[in-house]
């Protein structure tokens, strides 16, 4: 008897949209963690060594960039293994940690700044710093706009939460850029706290939306 199996060729199951835009959204996460490596590594470093609020908090900023990417990584996996309907709870857990950590660093920054300006603690200006905080602009709005682009299309809250801390470095960026020119320029003391105070209300805002999954408009994109 022929074995009519052994002659029919082999199908792969289709591909569908959802998961071809799960899989862009795991190449924007890989583009995350080795981009914000590399910023952390550079923003710390550079601020210790001037001793710069901003840069430290620019630093950390990539650093949590670090964690979400992992932790949306993980709530990727979950829907390519087990389907969307298991990912829900993975989806909850995601978001609320975005907003956690974006909540961690308001507070981070907050008190820090407050201490520079109680000491009187200025800070040099750093060649490393500005650069990466330059390089970051572009960087993070691409990574922004197709991460929102990507969450409306899937309904991912964690996603969006993931994107808006995109926004927010690229916000952040602007501001280590202005304090940084302006301690080149003008020399004072003060401005490397209030430049770390002109982000908080930014990050709060940005970790409520996170933490309820309150709608990000595209328009907060820099």
């Amino acid at each position: 008897m022929t074995d009519d199996c052994a002659h029919t060729p082999l199908i792969s199951p289709p591909v569908s949209d959802r998961q071809i835009l799960i899989r862009e959204a795991f190449r924007l996460e890989w583009f995350t963690i080795g981009w914000m490596a590399i910023e952390a590594v550079v923003a710390i470093a550079a601020g210790v060594t001037a001793g710069s609020l901003v840069l430290i908090a620019f630093g950390l900023d990539s650093v949590i960039e670090l964690a979400s990417a992992g932790v949306l990584m993980w709530r990727l996996s979950v829907e390519l293994h087990y389907g969307q309907r298991f990912s829900e709870n993975a989806e909850r857990i995601a978001a609320r940690v975005g907003g956690a950590l974006l909540f961690l660093l308001a507070t981070y920054v907050t008190i820090a700044a407050v201490w520079h300006l109680w000491t009187g603690t200025g800070e040099e200006f750093s060649w490393p710093g500005f650069i990466v905080a330059l390089a970051a602009i572009p960087a993070m709005r691409y990574l922004a706009h197709r991460k929102i682009a990507i969450a409306e299309k899937l309904g991912s809250r964690a996603l969006r939460a993931d994107a808006m801390e995109a926004v927010t470095c690229g916000w952040l960026s602007f501001v280590v850029i202005a304090t940084l020119a302006a301690q080149w320029f003008v020399g004072a003391w003060w401005i490397d706290g209030v430049g770390s105070l002109a982000i908080v209300w930014f990050l709060v805002k940005e970790g409520r939306e996170a933490w309820s999954g309150d709608v990000i408009a595209d328009c907060c994109v820099p």
